[in-house]
C-alpha cells in the first residue's frame, strides 16, 4: 500500500474513532440529563432542543446551531462539563437550562473563571438555595382530544419528570361508538402515530374497560361526556385543575364558564377569545394577573407566530402601518373533497386547492399590542399542506433600517430577552416548510428572505411556523404560568 493510501486510512480511521468518543460523550451526557430530570426536577435543553431520549447522534448535531451565536462552535466536551458542574449542586431549584446557551456564555467568560463548577455556580447563583417556584403539580383535564389536544398530551407527558408542574388526568371526549374499548383503542392509536408528527414515543395502553388511558405512568381518565354541565371533576379525584378547551366549541366568557364545574379552578382556550384576556406568552403575560383570570387564552398560532416579530419591530423601529399574509396549511375545518361549507370557498377540496380566506390575526395583534390597533390589515391563503405555515409582514417603519441591521436585531432577539422561546433564526437557504414540524418556537425567521426598501422605511419578513407544535408548546407555558408552576428558567 502506498504511503498515500495510508494517511488517507489512517485519517478515515481517525475520523471514525473521534466521533465515537463524541458519541460515548453525548451517551454520558444523556444519562446526566435523564438523572437530574428524574432526581433533581431539572430539565436540559440544547438550543431550545430536548436531549432526554434522542440519539447520541442528534445530539452532537444540535451544537450546530451555536453557529448562529457567533464565531465559535460549541462542542460536546464543553456540554458535558457543564452538565456535570450542574450535577453537583445539590441546592439547585428545579428549573429549565439550556446548556447550549450556557456554553455559549462559557465560551465567552471563561478567561474570567477557574474552572466550569465556578462558572457554572455564578451563572446559576439565583436558582441555588433558594425556594422553588414549584408549589405542587396542577392537574390538567384536555377538553377534547383533536389536533392540538392529542399534541398537549405529548408534550405534558413528555415533561412530566418527576410529577411535578402539570399532571394530565383526565380528557374528557364526545363519544362516537358505543363499544368504549375500541373508542379507546382508536383515541390512544392517534395518540401513539401521527402522520406529520411521527410516533410517540412512549408506553401507550387502554384499560380493560376503556376508562382509561396509561401513558409513561400516568393513569389518564377518558371522560365521555357531551357537555361540561355533564361532568363532576371531583368524582374521578381531580381537584383544582386547569381546563384546557381544544375544541373551539365555546370562545368567550360565558360559554367557557361551563367548564368551572366541581374540580376545575381555571380554563384555557386554545384559540381566539372573546371578552377574555388573550396571551401570547413572551409578548404580554406581564399585563395580566394571571392568579386572578380564571378563564383565559392562548390567542390562534398565527397571532402567536408575528406577535412576537412585531413586537421586535415596534420596540425597535415603530410601525406605521402593514399588511399580514398568511400561507397557511389546510385544517379540519376544511373538507377533503368538494362539499357544502357555510364559509366561502372553504367548500372546495383541501387537498388539491390554494383557498384564499380570511384571518382575524392582524386584528387579533391589537389584543396583544394595542399600540398596533387599527395599522395592520390581513389576508390568508390555504394552501395543500397539512402543518406548518408561514406569515408574511409587509411592514411600513416609522425609522429608517437596513437589511443588515433588520436582520440583527432579529437574530438577537431570538438568542437573548424576552422572546427566546418564541422567535428562532434561519440563515439557510435550504429551508422549506417541512423543515419546521415540530420546531417548539411560535415562529422561524427566514433572513435570507428578508427585504427593506432603498429608502429603509418600508420592510418584508417572512416567518414559517408549526401551526400546531409550536403552538402547542405556547398553550403548555401559557398553562404552567397560569398554574404557578413554571420553573425557573435559563435560555
Amino acid at each position: 500500500m502506498s504511503e498515500s493510501n495510508i494517511n488517507i486510512l489512517n485519517k478515515t480511521n481517525d475520523s471514525l474513532n473521534e466521533w465515537r468518543l463524541k458519541e460515548k460523550k453525548a451517551l454520558e451526557l444523556l444519562k446526566l440529563a435523564g438523572d437530574l430530570r428524574f432526581d433533581k426536577s431539572i430539565e436540559l435543553v440544547l438550543f431550545r432542543k430536548a436531549i432526554y431520549d434522542i440519539q447520541p447522534s442528534a445530539i452532537i448535531s444540535a451544537h450546530q446551531f451555536s453557529q448562529n451565536y457567533g464565531s465559535s462552535i460549541l462542542n460536546i466536551e464543553v456540554s458535558l462539563a457543564l452538565a456535570q458542574s450542574i450535577s453537583k449542586i445539590n441546592n439547585l431549584a428545579p428549573s429549565k437550562i439550556d446548556i447550549g446557551t450556557l456554553g455559549m456564555d462559557w465560551l465567552k467568560e471563561k478567561e474570567e473563571f477557574a474552572n466550569p463548577e465556578e462558572f457554572v455556580h455564578f451563572k446559576l447563583k439565583n436558582f441555588i438555595g433558594t425556594d422553588s417556584k414549584l408549589k405542587g403539580s396542577k392537574d390538567i383535564i384536555l377538553y377534547g382530544f383533536g389536533r392540538i389536544g392529542r399534541l398537549a398530551a405529548r408534550i405534558i407527558i413528555n415533561q412530566t419528570g418527576k410529577g411535578e408542574q402539570l399532571r394530565l388526568k383526565a380528557i374528557v371526549i364526545r363519544p362516537k361508538l358505543k363499544d368504549r374499548f375500541e373508542e379507546a383503542t382508536k383515541r390512544a392509536s392517534l395518540l401513539k402515530s401521527d402522520t406529520v408528527h411521527g410516533e410517540f414515543n412512549g408506553h401507550v395502553m387502554v384499560s380493560e374497560d376503556g376508562q382509561e388511558l396509561h401513558v409513561n405512568g400516568n393513569i389518564i381518565k377518558l371522560i365521555y361526556a357531551s357537555q361540561p354541565s355533564d361532568i363532576d371533576y371531583t368524582s374521578y379525584g381531580i381537584s383544582n385543575a386547569l381546563v384546557i378547551d381544544n375544541t373551539g366549541i365555546f370562545r368567550d366568557r360565558e360559554g367557557l364558564t361551563n367548564h368551572l364545574r366541581p374540580g376545575v379552578d381555571q380554563v384555557l382556550l386554545t384559540a381566539p377569545g372573546k371578552d377574555i384576556p388573550n396571551i401570547v406568552i413572551g409578548a404580554n403575560q406581564k399585563t395580566f394577573d394571571l392568579g386572578s383570570e380564571n378563564i383565559i387564552s392562548a390567542a390562534s398560532c398565527t397571532t402567536n407566530a408575528i406577535v412576537p416579530v412585531l413586537k421586535v419591530i415596534s420596540e425597535n423601529y415603530g410601525i406605521e402601518n402593514g399588511h399580514l399574509e398568511t400561507i397557511h396549511a389546510y385544517t379540519n375545518d376544511q373538507n377533503l373533497i368538494d362539499n357544502f361549507h357555510k364559509k366561502p370557498r372553504r367548500g372546495r377540496g383541501a387537498p388539491t386547492n390554494m383557498v384564499l380566506t380570511t384571518t382575524g390575526a392582524a386584528k387579533a395583534v391589537s389584543k396583544v399590542i394595542p399600540e398596533l390597533n387599527g395599522l395592520l390589515t390581513g389576508n390568508a391563503v390555504r394552501v395543500p399542506t397539512p402543518n406548518v405555515s408561514m406569515a408574511i409582514l409587509n411592514l411600513r417603519l416609522n425609522q429608517v433600517t437596513t437589511l443588515e441591521e433588520l436582520n440583527a436585531k432579529l437574530k438577537e432577539a431570538s438568542l437573548y430577552g424576552d422572546y427566546v422561546e418564541q422567535i428562532e433564526y434561519s440563515s439557510s437557504t435550504e429551508f422549506v416548510s417541512s423543515n419546521a414540524v415540530g420546531s417548539t418556537s411560535t415562529c422561524i425567521v427566514d433572513s435570507p428572505s428578508t427585504i427593506v426598501s432603498k429608502s429603509g422605511k418600508n420592510a418584508t419578513i417572512y416567518l414559517w411556523y408549526d401551526n400546531e407544535y409550536g403552538y402547542t408548546c405556547q398553550v403548555v407555558r401559557l398553562a404552567k404560568l397560569a398554574s404557578k408552576v413554571r420553573r425557573y428558567i435559563y435560555n
